[in-house]
């Protein structure tokens, strides 16, 4: 979650090799929803983009902490990346697997954690790609029964397999190229 790779140090590693020049790409909202204090995961952060916060003894940590909001955490990440002269590129989470009763257009519908990457991608003046629309347009040019087993692993209806991977990725790279004001995708190889 954009939570937990602040509080185990993920984010620390990252800004110890990050340099002018770099450029950061981050994706999160698929685990932020989850419990706040808990004992078995303890990873999500407080729905919105403002600054509320609340003071936990984390049930699974066993220390104290401060939790922020999805939009806070991200806030923080853009503003490292610049500071450290590097390029941020906020990417909106991927579709997750629709169950076989969803409706197609149901699941256009923009969510919360998506709309709040993108609200601070703009307060930031980040660059935003709306990966999830973007990989959702290919993955819905199939029948619904089949998206599954083509772009998912059977594990779960979140995780992909790597035709799904293989999809996602072409997404990021298509969308970078877009960037405007972006040189990121002068390094990628032509499609």
């Amino acid at each position: 979650s954009s939570r937990t790779f602040l509080t185990e140090g993920r984010w620390d590693a990252i800004l110890k090799e990050m340099k002018p020049g770099d450029f950061v790409l981050m994706q999160f909202g698929h685990n932020d929803p989850g419990a706040i204090n808990d004992a078995s995961r303890a990873r999500g952060s407080i729905r919105g983009i403002g600054e509320e916060t609340q003071e936990i003894d984390n049930l699974m940590t066993k220390k104290h902490e401060v939790v922020h909001t999805f939009g806070w955490y991200m806030r923080r990440y853009v503003k490292d990346s610049k500071e450290h002269g590097a390029t941020p590129i906020v990417c909106s989470y991927i579709p997750r697997c629709p169950r076989p009763e969803t409706k197609i257009e149901a699941e256009q519908k923009p969510s919360s954690y998506r709309l709040w990457a993108q609200q601070i991608a703009d307060q930031e003046k980040a660059h935003y790609i709306d990966l999830y629309d973007l990989s959702w347009k290919e993955i819905s040019k199939f029948p619904i029964a089949e998206i599954k087993s083509k772009f998912y692993c059977e594990a779960d209806f979140t995780h992909t397999n790597a035709a799904g991977a293989d999809l996602n990725a072409a997404s990021v790279a298509k969308a970078v190229r877009a960037l405007k004001d972006c040189t990121l995708g002068s390094f990628l190889l032509k499609p």
